[in-house]
């Protein structure tokens, strides 16, 4: 029995090195066939991303998703605020409205009394309609009724008397509270009303 040499041992143990099928040590021998297989290509027209360019683009995803998370909250508080003036607005016309129909059924001498809360008295036949100008807030009373809180959220409210070459008018105005901190457009409002009493021949 042959016993290997070191040298046949190694041979035995390394893997072959032959490119011409020679068995001589040094030369790098073919690889199987089940290894020799290239790695099939993509399709014409296909194109693959690699790991930057998609953080690249998860980056540029959470910048435009912040912005436009940013956008909505603005738009959604403009509208809030937007809503809440339209409703302010309405409340101010139907008080103004109500106010020129008490003025216009006055049928004696009106009375105004100034002062911290100005008060203004509109007799007619049903009796006498108060308007009452508090602080924010504007009251009205028929006869001997409780006070009627019928404008909130307001800045400032005064009444005078026009006096014109043929008739007194009563000249109301007033003015809101912005519900908006920077606002280009003041909440105002002027409402004029003649009294049947007050017309002059």
């Amino acid at each position: 029995m042959k016993i290997p040499m070191p040298i046949d041992r190694r041979r035995g143990l390394t893997a072959p090195w032959n490119l011409n099928g020679d068995s001589s040590l040094g030369a790098p021998a073919p690889l199987p066939a089940c290894c020799n297989r290239k790695m099939p290509a993509l399709p014409a027209g296909i194109r693959a991303f690699t790991i930057i360019e998609c953080l690249v683009y998860i980056g540029l995803f959470a910048v435009l998703l912040g912005l436009g998370t940013v956008a909505f909250y603005r738009c959604f508080d403009n509208m809030k605020g937007l809503r809440r003036n339209a409703d302010d607005i309405t409340r101010a016309l139907h008080a103004g409205e109500q106010w020129r129909a008490d003025v216009r059924m006055a049928n004696a001498e009106q009375q105004l009394e100034t002062g911290d809360e100005p008060i203004l008295h509109l007799p007619n036949k049903q009796g006498e309609i108060v308007y009452r100008f508090s602080t924010g807030a504007v009251f009205r009373k028929t006869g001997s009724g409780p006070w009627t809180c019928v404008l909130t959220n307001v800045k400032s409210s005064g009444i005078i008397l026009d006096v014109r070459t043929h008739v007194n008018a009563w000249c109301w105005e007033l003015e809101l509270k912005p519900t908006q901190k920077n606002v280009r457009m003041r909440p105002l409002f002027t409402f004029l009303a003649v009294p049947e009493h007050g017309k002059q021949p």
